[in-house]
């Protein structure tokens, strides 16, 4: 892999820059902790930069929507032939009959390395990647790798479009900039979730393990009944979740799911995790904010009258019964997204376009003359 996201790399150093001044005055200073994984940069100074020229790019599209045909066909030629460069593509893409019975395009699809999801690892051939589509594309890249992730570029060709900054109109210039070098990114923390069946403590295979970028839904499931789940911080007990359930999101989650919860909305550079109830029992159960470096753990509590159901990033759905437990940490593998200009800019404009964050009409401006009046 010959980007600067591999694992010997970067895995080693926190996931947001140097160290900040650890010292307070002549005397004081921070006990320092080796195993520390956060800490807050400049979000100005994350660039993209190569060690070696990239040569392979993995392409994602929106399975079987047309509209997203003719950019995806421009986008392989364009990077096959042009930047002569290897695609990876997922072979149920090319399944599509539209692009089966393309005679033209046949010449380029025979080029292409192609891969099936859960059956094949491709975290160490891809130097890059390119979304086409909505968020759901950007997720999904996400979810293929469970350890380093490659640069992601995402362009907005889907039904919402808040991860996804680029426009599709100047795709050539864009990617020759990126392949270049030359290009702001934003660390989006993923979270590390760990589930342990009770019923499989004792056999080979008991642990699932999932990278998530945008939350960890538990909720009552299809139960009548209020869910009951206790919420662990590093060991304490801090509380029991009784209501619909609760969601626990990244900073990138928490325009997501957690905001039409009622949560506040989190830059993705700030390193943190979220909490949100679901429809609360308590009217003082409020969303909060805890730091990154925590570790959650979430179970169905004793006089919980009905099991608990959990999903990630929307995906792999299953049942959480009595005994097992759901584990959170951050990753130390985030998903290192390509700006359209840079961090701050991009999310601003973001909130902007696709959710439309204060706007309203504004006041008309008072003359001197009707003052007077």
């Amino acid at each position: 892999c010959s980007h600067v996201f591999e694992k010997k790399h970067w895995r080693p150093q926190s996931l947001h820059g140097p160290s900040p001044v650890t010292k307070f005055g002549p005397k004081a200073c921070m006990l320092q902790n080796p195993h520390t994984v956060m800490h807050i940069q400049d979000p100005a100074s994350q660039r993209l930069t190569w060690n070696k020229q990239p040569k392979s790019v993995l392409v994602i599209k929106k399975i079987r929507d047309a509209s997203l045909l003719q950019p995806f066909k421009e986008l392989c030629v364009f990077l096959t032939e042009m930047k002569d460069l290897i695609v990876y593509v997922e072979k149920k893409v090319l399944e599509d009959p539209a692009i089966l019975d393309d005679e033209n395009f046949g010449t380029i699809t025979k080029k292409f390395c192609t891969f099936r999801d859960d059956l094949d690892d491709i975290s160490n051939r891809i130097d890059f990647i390119i979304c086409l589509g909505g968020d759901g594309t950007l997720l999904y890249a996400s979810s293929l790798f469970q350890e380093s992730v490659p640069p992601v570029m995402a362009f907005h060709l889907g039904s919402l479009g808040f991860l996804t900054p680029f426009k599709f109109d100047t795709y050539q210039s864009q990617v020759t900039q990126i392949i270049d070098g030359n290009a702001a990114i934003v660390l989006r923390s993923r979270l590390k979730v760990r589930v342990l069946k009770e019923s499989f403590r004792d056999k080979l295979g008991n642990l699932c393990v999932f990278q998530v970028l945008n939350e960890v839904v538990v909720d009552r499931g299809p139960s009548s009944y209020l869910s009951n789940v206790d919420l662990f911080l590093d060991g304490h007990l801090i509380t029991t979740v009784q209501g619909d359930g609760v969601i626990v999101s990244t900073p990138t989650g928490s325009t997501a799911y957690a905001v039409a919860a009622g949560a506040s909305m989190i830059h993705p550079n700030v390193p943190a995790i979220m909490i949100t109830p679901i429809c609360p029992h308590s009217l003082s159960f409020r969303p909060i904010v805890v730091p990154a470096g925590v570790e959650l753990k979430i179970m169905l509590s004793r006089d919980a009258r009905n099991t608990a159901w959990v999903s990630f990033d929307g995906r792999k759905r299953q049942e959480i019964c009595h005994g097992d437990s759901i584990t959170i940490t951050t990753s130390c593998f985030p998903v290192p997204s390509i700006c359209f200009r840079d961090p701050v800019n991009d999310w601003f404009e973001s909130l902007a376009q696709c959710l439309h964050w204060n706007v309203r009409k504004k006041q008309n401006h008072i003359s001197s003359e009707d003052e007077e009046f």
